[in-house]
């Protein structure tokens, strides 16, 4: 397998304000399943089609956002490799103690220049209700409300991100496989990539540090992404753009809020990205086009407003 070290986003904590209406959304609008509550009343959920036990944790709390998004790696070994790597750059890390969250063992934490906080861990169980793996069906269970796939994918607001790309490109080895320029011809948005989507993570320079812009769920196709435009119209989910698409990574996609302010995405398509491939770069002059490329402009809302 070609694939070690950082193999896959795995899961995001979001910060809810009310965690009845935010289940509502979750679990009855995008279809994920409850996994279970933790004692400090955390609430645990997947998608249908991912193996492992968890991919979003809901805490209730009185500001919302992220509080940590986090990777799966190939390796406890790679673990310690990463950590004493770190030693030579200046961020803070932390291990965070196993079965910190039910089921996943320890995690190396870095505290990112951006402001924002990511886990990488070689260990979570694996679901007890995950893929079919023998002879199996295209879903055990079927699939609620709009289907999602996976959690795909987060666009993260901060200070420094190039400082950012400089720690998880040399330590971790992720590849920029697209940039979004200010006017001046500096990154204003980076595209990272640690497999061969057009993106795992974007950070977009912000003045705040430690925001969060959208949490990405993935659909399989167009017609998934129209489904969900059907339900959100019929359940009066607050859209902010969509069903359109991105000259950015490709993707078709709908943005929308949950009930706490979030800004959640259904995605599908996109390019494949390898290593070798040359970079895309965007103009500032064209940014409408880079980011809605139905549309070609930017509506009021979807740059500035974040949590």
């Amino acid at each position: 397998m070609a694939i070690n070290g950082v193999l896959r986003p795995g899961f995001m904590q979001i910060r809810v304000m009310e965690m009845e209406k935010a289940l509502w959304h979750y679990r009855d609008i995008l279809g994920l399943d409850v996994v279970g509550t933790g004692e400090d009343g955390r609430v645990y959920l997947k998608a249908y089609d991912e193996f492992h036990r968890h991919s979003i944790i809901l805490r209730e709390t009185d500001v919302p956002g992220m509080d940590v998004m986090g990777f799966k790696v190939s390796s406890d070994a790679y673990l310690d490799e990463s950590a004493e790597k770190l030693k030579n750059y200046d961020c803070k890390t932390e291990w965070v103690e196993a079965g910190e969250q039910p089921g996943v063992g320890r995690r190396l934490r870095v505290h990112l220049p951006s402001g924002h906080l990511f886990d990488f861990y070689a260990d979570m169980e694996l679901s007890d209700n995950g893929p079919m793996t023998e002879n199996p069906d295209v879903f055990k269970d079927m699939p609620r409300a709009c289907g999602v796939i996976r959690f795909d994918h987060a666009l993260l607001y901060g200070v420094n991100v190039m400082e950012n790309f400089k720690i998880l490109n040399e330590v971790f080895d992720f590849e920029l496989a697209e940039v979004q320029n200010d006017p001046e011809g500096k990154p204003l948005v980076i595209f990272l990539s640690i497999s061969n989507k057009a993106h795992d993570v974007a950070f977009a320079e912000h003045e705040e540090p430690g925001k969060l812009h959208h949490c990405s769920f993935l659909l399989e196709d167009w017609n998934a992404v129209g489904h969900a435009a059907d339900i959100m119209t019929r359940f009066d989910i607050p859209v902010d753009i969509g069903p359109t698409r991105h000259g950015i990574t490709r993707g078709r996609t709908i943005y929308f809020w949950d009930p706490s302010g979030n800004r959640n995405e259904v995605f599908a398509g996109g390019y494949h990205y390898y290593p070798d491939l040359p970079q895309r770069t965007w103009d500032f002059d064209n940014v409408g086009k880079a980011i809605f490329y139905y549309e070609k402009k930017l509506n009021d809302t979807f740059l500035p407003v974040v949590t």
